[in-house]
Protein backbone atom coordinates (compact mmCIF):
# COMPACT_ATOMS: atom_id res chain seq x y z
CA UNK A 1 0.00 0.00 0.00
CA UNK A 2 1.10 3.50 -1.08
CA UNK A 3 1.44 5.92 1.90
CA UNK A 4 -1.28 8.60 1.16
CA UNK A 5 -0.69 12.43 1.68
CA UNK A 6 -2.40 15.83 1.43
CA UNK A 7 -0.84 18.82 0.13
CA UNK A 8 -1.24 21.59 2.96
CA UNK A 9 -3.02 24.44 1.83
CA UNK A 10 -0.27 26.82 2.03
CA UNK A 11 -1.16 30.44 3.38
CA UNK A 12 0.99 33.70 3.62
CA UNK A 13 1.82 34.15 7.10
CA UNK A 14 0.61 37.81 7.72
CA UNK A 15 -3.10 36.66 6.02
CA UNK A 16 -5.12 36.93 9.34
CA UNK A 17 -6.88 34.54 11.06
CA UNK A 18 -10.39 33.14 10.03
CA UNK A 19 -13.64 34.26 12.19
CA UNK A 20 -14.29 30.68 12.75
CA UNK A 21 -11.00 29.90 13.35
CA UNK A 22 -8.98 31.68 16.45
CA UNK A 23 -9.69 30.63 20.13
CA UNK A 24 -8.78 33.98 21.41
CA UNK A 25 -4.68 35.27 20.99
CA UNK A 26 -4.81 36.18 25.26
CA UNK A 27 -5.01 32.16 25.13
CA UNK A 28 -3.23 31.03 22.68
CA UNK A 29 0.28 32.87 22.55
CA UNK A 30 2.20 34.22 25.53
CA UNK A 31 5.12 36.98 25.51
CA UNK A 32 7.95 35.26 24.89
CA UNK A 33 8.47 32.79 22.25
CA UNK A 34 8.04 29.48 22.54
CA UNK A 35 9.57 26.07 21.59
CA UNK A 36 6.04 24.32 23.27
CA UNK A 37 5.22 22.11 20.41
CA UNK A 38 1.08 21.75 21.50
CA UNK A 39 0.83 25.82 21.36
CA UNK A 40 3.11 26.26 17.84
CA UNK A 41 0.68 23.08 16.44
CA UNK A 42 -2.63 24.82 17.60
CA UNK A 43 -1.79 28.31 16.62
CA UNK A 44 -1.31 26.92 13.28
CA UNK A 45 -4.65 25.36 13.24
CA UNK A 46 -6.16 28.48 12.91
CA UNK A 47 -3.61 30.02 10.83
CA UNK A 48 -3.54 27.84 7.92
CA UNK A 49 -6.62 25.97 7.91
CA UNK A 50 -9.73 28.04 7.85
CA UNK A 51 -9.54 31.99 6.68
CA UNK A 52 -11.76 33.19 4.36
CA UNK A 53 -9.03 34.61 2.53
CA UNK A 54 -6.81 31.76 2.02
CA UNK A 55 -4.56 31.59 -0.68
CA UNK A 56 -4.24 27.78 -1.89
CA UNK A 57 -1.19 26.26 -2.94
CA UNK A 58 0.65 28.03 -5.61
CA UNK A 59 -0.35 25.56 -8.42
CA UNK A 60 -4.08 25.01 -9.13
CA UNK A 61 -5.56 22.87 -11.71
CA UNK A 62 -6.38 24.74 -14.04
CA UNK A 63 -2.60 26.45 -14.00
CA UNK A 64 -3.38 29.74 -13.84
CA UNK A 65 -1.18 30.51 -10.92
CA UNK A 66 1.81 28.69 -12.30
CA UNK A 67 1.51 31.07 -15.07
CA UNK A 68 1.92 33.64 -12.94
CA UNK A 69 5.46 32.70 -11.24
CA UNK A 70 8.42 31.11 -12.56
CA UNK A 71 9.46 29.63 -9.02
CA UNK A 72 8.72 29.45 -5.10
CA UNK A 73 11.44 32.66 -4.96
CA UNK A 74 9.40 34.53 -7.62
CA UNK A 75 6.28 33.92 -5.86
CA UNK A 76 7.18 35.07 -2.66
CA UNK A 77 8.81 38.20 -4.69
CA UNK A 78 5.34 38.65 -5.62
CA UNK A 79 3.51 38.27 -2.28
CA UNK A 80 5.37 40.63 -0.94
CA UNK A 81 5.37 43.61 -4.12
CA UNK A 82 0.96 43.09 -3.45
CA UNK A 83 1.70 43.23 0.24
CA UNK A 84 0.17 39.74 1.17
CA UNK A 85 3.39 39.21 2.57
CA UNK A 86 6.63 40.99 4.57
CA UNK A 87 9.94 41.32 3.67
CA UNK A 88 11.77 38.80 5.74
CA UNK A 89 15.60 38.14 4.73
CA UNK A 90 15.75 35.04 7.10
CA UNK A 91 13.13 33.47 4.90
CA UNK A 92 14.38 34.68 1.73
CA UNK A 93 17.69 33.07 2.27
CA UNK A 94 15.97 29.97 2.70
CA UNK A 95 13.99 30.32 -0.24
CA UNK A 96 16.82 31.32 -2.33
CA UNK A 97 18.70 27.40 -1.41
CA UNK A 98 15.18 25.93 -2.41
CA UNK A 99 15.26 27.96 -6.12
CA UNK A 100 18.62 26.57 -6.46
CA UNK A 101 17.10 23.01 -5.39
CA UNK A 102 13.55 23.50 -7.51
CA UNK A 103 15.69 24.39 -10.50
CA UNK A 104 18.01 21.30 -10.20
CA UNK A 105 15.24 18.75 -9.55
CA UNK A 106 13.74 19.89 -13.15
CA UNK A 107 13.81 16.66 -15.17
CA UNK A 108 15.28 14.53 -11.99
CA UNK A 109 14.62 11.43 -11.74
CA UNK A 110 16.00 8.72 -9.43
CA UNK A 111 15.08 5.50 -11.58
CA UNK A 112 17.91 4.88 -14.20
CA UNK A 113 17.08 5.76 -18.21
CA UNK A 114 18.41 2.27 -19.02
CA UNK A 115 18.59 -1.08 -18.08
CA UNK A 116 22.27 -1.01 -18.39
CA UNK A 117 22.68 2.50 -16.34
CA UNK A 118 20.65 0.16 -13.42
CA UNK A 119 23.35 -2.03 -13.23
CA UNK A 120 26.89 0.15 -13.09
CA UNK A 121 25.79 3.71 -12.32
CA UNK A 122 23.18 5.32 -9.49
CA UNK A 123 21.40 8.56 -10.60
CA UNK A 124 23.30 11.47 -8.83
CA UNK A 125 21.22 13.05 -6.53
CA UNK A 126 21.17 16.78 -5.44
CA UNK A 127 21.73 17.61 -2.04
CA UNK A 128 18.00 18.32 0.37
CA UNK A 129 17.87 20.89 3.07
CA UNK A 130 16.87 20.20 6.55
CA UNK A 131 15.35 23.36 7.68
CA UNK A 132 15.54 24.34 11.76
CA UNK A 133 14.20 27.18 13.76
CA UNK A 134 11.95 28.58 16.61
CA UNK A 135 7.89 28.24 15.98
CA UNK A 136 5.89 30.62 13.48
CA UNK A 137 8.76 31.77 11.26
CA UNK A 138 7.44 30.32 7.60
CA UNK A 139 9.35 27.26 7.75
CA UNK A 140 6.25 25.19 6.79
CA UNK A 141 4.90 28.24 4.15
CA UNK A 142 8.57 27.95 2.75
CA UNK A 143 8.56 24.39 2.40
CA UNK A 144 5.61 24.07 0.98
CA UNK A 145 6.26 27.25 -1.67
CA UNK A 146 8.60 25.22 -3.17
CA UNK A 147 7.15 21.64 -2.89
CA UNK A 148 4.26 23.23 -4.78
CA UNK A 149 6.49 24.37 -8.23
CA UNK A 150 8.57 21.04 -8.31
CA UNK A 151 7.46 19.44 -11.19
CA UNK A 152 7.27 16.35 -10.91
CA UNK A 153 4.56 13.48 -10.29
CA UNK A 154 7.06 11.43 -7.84
CA UNK A 155 7.07 13.62 -4.89
CA UNK A 156 5.45 13.17 -1.77
CA UNK A 157 4.65 15.91 1.06
CA UNK A 158 4.24 13.59 3.98
CA UNK A 159 4.06 14.45 8.06
CA UNK A 160 6.93 12.27 10.40
CA UNK A 161 4.14 10.32 12.45
CA UNK A 162 1.88 9.27 8.80
CA UNK A 163 5.55 8.38 6.77
CA UNK A 164 6.64 6.43 9.87
CA UNK A 165 3.76 4.33 10.24
CA UNK A 166 3.69 3.50 6.85
CA UNK A 167 6.96 2.01 7.29
CA UNK A 168 5.90 -0.13 9.70
CA UNK A 169 3.03 -1.60 8.33
CA UNK A 170 5.83 -1.97 4.91
CA UNK A 171 7.64 -3.63 6.62
CA UNK A 172 5.14 -6.05 8.70
CA UNK A 173 3.45 -6.95 5.51
CA UNK A 174 6.74 -8.08 3.90
CA UNK A 175 7.77 -10.13 7.02
CA UNK A 176 4.50 -11.82 6.63
CA UNK A 177 5.31 -12.95 3.51
CA UNK A 178 8.15 -15.06 4.38
CA UNK A 179 7.72 -18.73 4.65
CA UNK A 180 6.98 -19.96 7.85
CA UNK A 181 10.40 -21.46 9.82
CA UNK A 182 10.46 -25.32 9.98
CA UNK A 183 10.42 -27.04 12.81
CA UNK A 184 13.86 -27.69 14.32
CA UNK A 185 15.20 -25.70 11.93
CA UNK A 186 16.57 -22.10 12.57
CA UNK A 187 14.77 -19.52 10.62
CA UNK A 188 16.94 -17.25 8.16
CA UNK A 189 17.41 -13.69 9.37
CA UNK A 190 15.70 -11.10 6.95
CA UNK A 191 16.27 -7.63 6.79
CA UNK A 192 12.99 -5.83 5.37
CA UNK A 193 14.11 -2.35 5.03
CA UNK A 194 16.36 -2.03 2.39
CA UNK A 195 13.20 -3.50 0.21
CA UNK A 196 10.98 -0.79 1.81
CA UNK A 197 13.54 2.11 1.20
CA UNK A 198 13.16 0.72 -2.35
CA UNK A 199 9.72 0.41 -2.86
CA UNK A 200 9.35 4.46 -1.42
CA UNK A 201 12.40 5.06 -3.75
CA UNK A 202 9.85 4.26 -6.61
CA UNK A 203 7.39 6.16 -5.60
CA UNK A 204 9.04 9.66 -4.86
CA UNK A 205 11.94 11.26 -5.76
CA UNK A 206 11.34 13.59 -3.63
CA UNK A 207 9.96 13.75 0.11
CA UNK A 208 9.07 16.79 2.27
CA UNK A 209 8.40 15.94 5.94
CA UNK A 210 6.91 18.77 7.97
CA UNK A 211 7.57 18.53 11.47
CA UNK A 212 10.61 16.02 11.62
CA UNK A 213 10.76 14.68 15.05
CA UNK A 214 11.90 11.57 16.80
CA UNK A 215 10.09 10.24 20.26
CA UNK A 216 9.69 6.82 19.16
CA UNK A 217 12.04 4.27 19.61
CA UNK A 218 11.00 1.83 17.22
CA UNK A 219 11.34 4.38 14.54
CA UNK A 220 14.65 5.83 16.45
CA UNK A 221 16.28 2.18 15.65
CA UNK A 222 15.84 1.99 11.68
CA UNK A 223 16.12 5.65 11.12
CA UNK A 224 19.60 5.23 9.74
CA UNK A 225 19.77 2.48 7.72
CA UNK A 226 15.73 3.39 6.17
CA UNK A 227 16.86 7.04 5.08
CA UNK A 228 20.86 5.75 3.86
CA UNK A 229 19.26 3.31 1.79
CA UNK A 230 16.48 6.05 0.83
CA UNK A 231 19.56 8.62 0.18
CA UNK A 232 21.39 5.87 -2.00
CA UNK A 233 17.92 5.11 -3.87
CA UNK A 234 18.64 9.00 -5.19
CA UNK A 235 15.89 10.22 -2.91
CA UNK A 236 16.04 14.17 -2.32
CA UNK A 237 14.55 15.14 1.24
CA UNK A 238 13.67 18.43 2.42
CA UNK A 239 12.34 18.76 6.01
CA UNK A 240 11.61 21.52 8.65
CA UNK A 241 11.84 21.05 12.57
CA UNK A 242 11.96 23.34 15.65
CA UNK A 243 15.42 21.27 16.40
CA UNK A 244 18.66 21.43 15.13
CA UNK A 245 19.87 17.84 13.58
CA UNK A 246 22.02 17.04 16.55
CA UNK A 247 19.38 17.74 19.13
CA UNK A 248 17.02 15.11 17.35
CA UNK A 249 15.83 12.22 19.72
CA UNK A 250 18.02 13.67 22.65
CA UNK A 251 17.81 11.54 25.51
CA UNK A 252 15.77 8.84 23.98
CA UNK A 253 16.27 5.07 25.05
CA UNK A 254 19.01 4.11 23.50
CA UNK A 255 20.11 6.89 21.55
CA UNK A 256 23.53 5.59 21.15
CA UNK A 257 22.25 3.24 18.81
CA UNK A 258 20.55 6.26 17.13
CA UNK A 259 23.35 9.06 16.96
CA UNK A 260 25.10 7.59 13.52
CA UNK A 261 21.95 8.95 11.61
CA UNK A 262 22.20 12.18 12.77
CA UNK A 263 26.04 11.67 10.78
CA UNK A 264 23.65 10.51 7.39
CA UNK A 265 21.18 13.53 7.73
CA UNK A 266 23.67 15.83 7.79
CA UNK A 267 25.74 14.31 5.20
CA UNK A 268 22.62 14.10 2.38
CA UNK A 269 21.27 17.69 3.55
CA UNK A 270 22.18 20.79 4.16
CA UNK A 271 21.57 22.18 7.28
CA UNK A 272 19.65 25.79 7.31
CA UNK A 273 17.86 27.63 10.01
CA UNK A 274 15.34 30.09 9.50
CA UNK A 275 14.57 31.64 12.61
CA UNK A 276 14.18 35.61 12.47
CA UNK A 277 13.07 36.02 16.21
CA UNK A 278 9.22 36.95 15.04
CA UNK A 279 6.38 35.11 15.73
CA UNK A 280 4.46 35.70 12.45
CA UNK A 281 1.43 34.25 14.19
CA UNK A 282 1.23 36.85 16.39
CA UNK A 283 0.71 39.69 13.36
CA UNK A 284 -2.12 41.33 11.79
CA UNK A 285 -5.04 38.42 13.68
CA UNK A 286 -8.29 39.72 12.21
CA UNK A 287 -11.30 39.62 15.04
CA UNK A 288 -12.16 35.59 15.22
CA UNK A 289 -14.76 33.21 16.34
CA UNK A 290 -13.78 31.58 19.73
CA UNK A 291 -12.52 27.62 19.76
CA UNK A 292 -10.80 27.76 23.04
CA UNK A 293 -12.57 27.98 26.36
CA UNK A 294 -12.03 28.17 29.95
CA UNK A 295 -13.94 25.93 32.28
CA UNK A 296 -13.89 28.79 34.78
CA UNK A 297 -16.47 30.78 31.99
CA UNK A 298 -20.02 31.08 32.80
CA UNK A 299 -22.03 28.40 30.86
CA UNK A 300 -18.75 27.04 28.69
CA UNK A 301 -19.81 23.39 28.95
CA UNK A 302 -23.78 24.71 27.50
CA UNK A 303 -21.83 26.79 24.81
CA UNK A 304 -19.77 23.54 23.67
CA UNK A 305 -23.07 21.28 23.62
CA UNK A 306 -24.64 24.36 21.52
CA UNK A 307 -22.00 24.32 18.97
CA UNK A 308 -22.23 20.58 18.83
CA UNK A 309 -25.87 20.06 17.85
CA UNK A 310 -25.57 23.07 15.24
CA UNK A 311 -22.91 21.40 13.47
CA UNK A 312 -24.88 17.91 14.45
CA UNK A 313 -27.98 19.17 12.71
CA UNK A 314 -26.09 19.41 9.34
CA UNK A 315 -24.95 15.84 9.21
CA UNK A 316 -26.78 13.02 7.53
CA UNK A 317 -26.55 11.22 10.87
CA UNK A 318 -27.50 10.46 14.58
CA UNK A 319 -25.56 11.68 17.33
CA UNK A 320 -24.11 8.03 19.01
CA UNK A 321 -21.11 6.04 19.68
CA UNK A 322 -18.62 5.31 17.08
CA UNK A 323 -16.05 2.41 17.34
CA UNK A 324 -13.14 2.39 15.01
CA UNK A 325 -11.09 0.23 14.17
CA UNK A 326 -7.48 0.55 13.95
CA UNK A 327 -5.02 -2.36 13.03
CA UNK A 328 -7.63 -4.74 14.19
CA UNK A 329 -8.03 -3.09 18.06
CA UNK A 330 -11.58 -1.46 18.64
CA UNK A 331 -11.13 2.38 19.55
CA UNK A 332 -14.85 3.68 21.16
CA UNK A 333 -15.69 7.35 21.08
CA UNK A 334 -18.75 8.29 23.16
CA UNK A 335 -20.20 10.71 21.27
CA UNK A 336 -20.37 11.53 17.76
CA UNK A 337 -22.30 12.76 14.76
CA UNK A 338 -21.19 12.07 11.18
CA UNK A 339 -17.73 14.01 10.86
CA UNK A 340 -18.54 15.29 14.14
CA UNK A 341 -16.54 14.05 17.25
CA UNK A 342 -17.21 15.07 20.73
CA UNK A 343 -14.43 13.51 22.98
CA UNK A 344 -12.95 14.22 26.16
CA UNK A 345 -9.29 14.85 27.51
CA UNK A 346 -9.44 11.51 29.29
CA UNK A 347 -11.39 9.50 26.18
CA UNK A 348 -8.02 10.75 24.22
CA UNK A 349 -5.33 10.95 26.33
CA UNK A 350 -5.35 8.45 29.39
CA UNK A 351 -5.95 5.54 27.25
CA UNK A 352 -3.20 4.13 25.87
CA UNK A 353 -3.67 5.27 22.23
CA UNK A 354 -0.98 6.41 19.51
CA UNK A 355 -0.02 8.11 16.22
CA UNK A 356 -2.15 5.89 13.99
CA UNK A 357 -5.39 5.83 16.52
CA UNK A 358 -5.09 10.04 16.21
CA UNK A 359 -4.60 9.88 12.30
CA UNK A 360 -7.28 7.26 11.97
CA UNK A 361 -9.51 10.02 14.23
CA UNK A 362 -8.43 12.67 12.07
CA UNK A 363 -9.24 11.22 8.56
CA UNK A 364 -12.92 10.01 9.57
CA UNK A 365 -13.63 13.79 11.39
CA UNK A 366 -13.36 17.52 10.20
CA UNK A 367 -14.05 18.55 13.84
CA UNK A 368 -13.33 17.14 17.42
CA UNK A 369 -14.18 18.78 20.63
CA UNK A 370 -11.73 17.75 23.27
CA UNK A 371 -13.44 18.59 26.46
CA UNK A 372 -11.69 18.81 30.32
CA UNK A 373 -8.27 19.25 29.68
CA UNK A 374 -6.33 19.18 33.37
CA UNK A 375 -3.65 20.84 34.35
CA UNK A 376 -0.40 18.98 32.97
CA UNK A 377 2.28 18.76 35.33
CA UNK A 378 5.56 15.79 34.87
CA UNK A 379 3.03 13.31 36.76
CA UNK A 380 1.11 13.29 33.32
CA UNK A 381 3.87 13.38 30.94
CA UNK A 382 2.61 10.32 29.09
CA UNK A 383 -0.93 12.08 28.64
CA UNK A 384 0.90 15.47 27.60
CA UNK A 385 2.57 14.11 25.04
CA UNK A 386 -0.40 12.11 23.39
CA UNK A 387 -2.01 15.45 23.42
CA UNK A 388 0.64 17.02 21.24
CA UNK A 389 0.86 13.41 19.55
CA UNK A 390 -2.75 14.06 18.66
CA UNK A 391 -3.08 17.74 18.07
CA UNK A 392 0.05 17.15 15.32
CA UNK A 393 -2.28 14.87 13.55
CA UNK A 394 -5.29 16.97 13.96
CA UNK A 395 -3.50 19.75 12.22
CA UNK A 396 -1.43 18.38 9.54
CA UNK A 397 -4.90 17.11 8.41
CA UNK A 398 -7.27 20.69 8.48
CA UNK A 399 -9.47 19.47 10.98
CA UNK A 400 -10.98 21.93 13.37
CA UNK A 401 -10.67 21.49 16.94
CA UNK A 402 -12.96 23.19 20.11
CA UNK A 403 -11.26 23.00 23.03
CA UNK A 404 -12.63 23.22 26.88
CA UNK A 405 -9.47 23.31 29.53
CA UNK A 406 -9.39 24.10 33.13
CA UNK A 407 -6.27 26.33 32.45
CA UNK A 408 -5.25 29.16 29.50
CA UNK A 409 -2.95 27.31 27.25
CA UNK A 410 0.11 29.20 28.13
CA UNK A 411 -0.78 28.03 31.56
CA UNK A 412 -1.18 24.66 30.47
CA UNK A 413 1.68 22.65 31.37
CA UNK A 414 3.52 23.17 34.79
CA UNK A 415 6.56 21.75 36.05
CA UNK A 416 5.72 20.92 39.74
CA UNK A 417 8.15 19.17 42.24
CA UNK A 418 12.29 18.80 42.50
CA UNK A 419 12.88 17.57 39.16
CA UNK A 420 14.66 20.43 38.03
CA UNK A 421 18.11 18.96 37.70
CA UNK A 422 17.26 15.83 35.61
CA UNK A 423 18.10 16.36 32.44
CA UNK A 424 15.26 14.01 31.03
CA UNK A 425 12.63 16.13 33.07
CA UNK A 426 14.11 19.90 31.58
CA UNK A 427 14.35 18.19 27.76
CA UNK A 428 10.70 17.44 28.34
CA UNK A 429 9.83 20.67 30.02
CA UNK A 430 11.55 22.11 26.62
CA UNK A 431 9.36 19.74 24.56
CA UNK A 432 6.35 21.02 26.07
CA UNK A 433 7.29 24.27 27.42
CA UNK A 434 6.81 23.46 30.90
CA UNK A 435 6.69 26.41 33.42
CA UNK A 436 8.55 26.06 37.00
CA UNK A 437 6.32 25.55 39.67
CA UNK A 438 6.94 25.32 43.31
CA UNK A 439 4.57 24.66 45.88
CA UNK A 440 4.45 26.33 48.97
Amino acid sequence: MKFETKMAAWIPLSLKMSPSASWGCRFLLGEKHSSNKLRKSLADFYRRGYAVTVQEAPVEENGSSAARFSGPLDHYTGLIRDGSLREDEHQRAVLEKLEQLHKTLGGYSNIPTSIFSKFFTKPKAPQGYYIFGDVGTGKTMVMDMFYSYVETDKKKRVHFHGFMLDVHKRIHRLKQRMPKRKAGKMAKSYDPIAPVAEEISEEACLLCFDEFQVTDIADAMILKQLFENLFLNGVVVVATSNRPPEDLYKNGLQRVNFVPFIAVLQRYCQTLRLDSGIDYRKRNRPSAGKLYFLASEPDAEATLDKMFDELAFKQNDITRPRVLNVHNRKVRLNKACGTIADCTFEELCDRPLGASDYLEISRLFDTVFIRHIPLLTLNKKTQARRLITLVDALYDHKVRVVILADYPLEDIFVHEGDHGHDEGHIELMDDLGLKRFLSP
